[in-house]
């Protein structure tokens, strides 16, 4: 007797969201869990953007830094770097430099630099702060007035500093990264709060917030999983946005990643060893629903593209 596999069905639908002018990229538009094209519509594969900094990433792991020797002092040679060498389908520009604990770059420079970078690509830009609450609110306004009408991604709006970022997005038609601290409630209520100023809810992305592999990570997965679920069988609107994971600056702060063979002898060799962690952390929390990922290293992003072609 044949065996036909059971096939799950679901009301709901993720939004789908795009990004760009020029060149331009879709996220979302399933109607079944990661990857489920046998059950359903999976009409677009995930994204993966490389992280671009303000400033030189002088904080990173040294196996990361090397990568970009010779490109990382400067965000336009960096970002065209990762755009014509290493074929990027977007560039995250992280305006870390912005932080009062780092060099306290001001608002009218950050925009500057946006400026810069947006001349000098024609992917699609996501821009990130420094994840300082009251300096973000400002720079990232400045950001969005800097990039108007170029259709980027916006954030991390938080429930502290929505308001005014939410209205910058809307008068510069750009979309928005909304963060929530790990808590499906807390996303759901953001979201809510967003779009009750009039955002559309088609525009908006969620980042539930990240965790690496080992740090949390089985957390992370649970939320997301959560979230994609309620908006799949519970058909709830407010978290029918595609997820992002925020997966580089995670994965590569812990010492897994990032500590010399003489401290972690069972890891094994540092640089694979990196590399793994970033590329098991992405590949783990898209499969629990993430469409966007931003990572740092070029040998994660091509194993985890390889891993895309195969379950797409």
């Amino acid at each position: 007797m044949a065996f036909t596999a059971p096939n799950e069905t679901y009301s709901g639908k993720v939004y789908q969201v795009e990004a760009g002018t020029e060149k331009t990229f879709v996220i979302g538009g399933e109607n079944v869990l990661p990857f489920h094209s046998f059950e359903g519509n999976v009409p677009n594969r995930p994204v993966i953007a490389y992280e671009v900094q303000d400033v030189p990433p002088e904080d990173w792991p040294d196996t990361v830094k090397k990568v970009y020797d010779g490109v990382s002092g400067n965000p336009v040679t960096w970002a065209k770097h990762c755009q014509d060498k290493l074929n990027a389908k977007a560039i995250a520009l992280r305006l870390i430099g912005t932080h009062p604990d780092r060099e306290n770059r001001s608002a009218e420079e950050a925009a500057a630099t946006v400026k810069e970078v947006l001349a000098a690509i024609n992917v699609p830009l996501i821009i990130l702060g420094s994840n300082h609450i009251e300096k973000d609110t400002s720079v990232l306004v400045a950001a969005a007035e800097a990039a108007k009408g170029k259709n980027c991604f916006i954030g991390k709006a938080l429930e502290e500093n929505y308001k005014t970022i939410v209205a910058a997005c809307l008068a510069n038609n750009h979309k928005l990264i909304a963060m929530s601290q790990l808590d499906i409630n807390l996303s759901k209520q953001l979201n809510i709060l967003i779009t009750q100023m009039g955002f559309d809810k088609e525009k908006l992305v969620t980042d539930p917030m990240c965790s690496a592999l080992g740090y949390g990570l089985d957390y992370t997965y649970s939320v997301m999983e959560r979230i994609r679920l309620a908006a799949l069988t519970q058909n709830d609107v407010t978290m029918q946005t595609p997820m992002l994971g925020d997966i580089g600056m995670y994965a590569w702060k812990v010492k897994e990643a990032s500590a010399p063979e003489s401290e972690l002898p069972i890891g094994g060799s540092l640089e694979p060893r990196g590399i793994a962690w970033e590329t098991v952390t992405a590949g783990a929390l898209m499969m629990a629903g993430a469409e966007l990922l931003i990572m740092r290293h070029p040998e994660s992003v091509k194993a985890l593209e390889k891993f895309i072609d195969e379950l797409m």
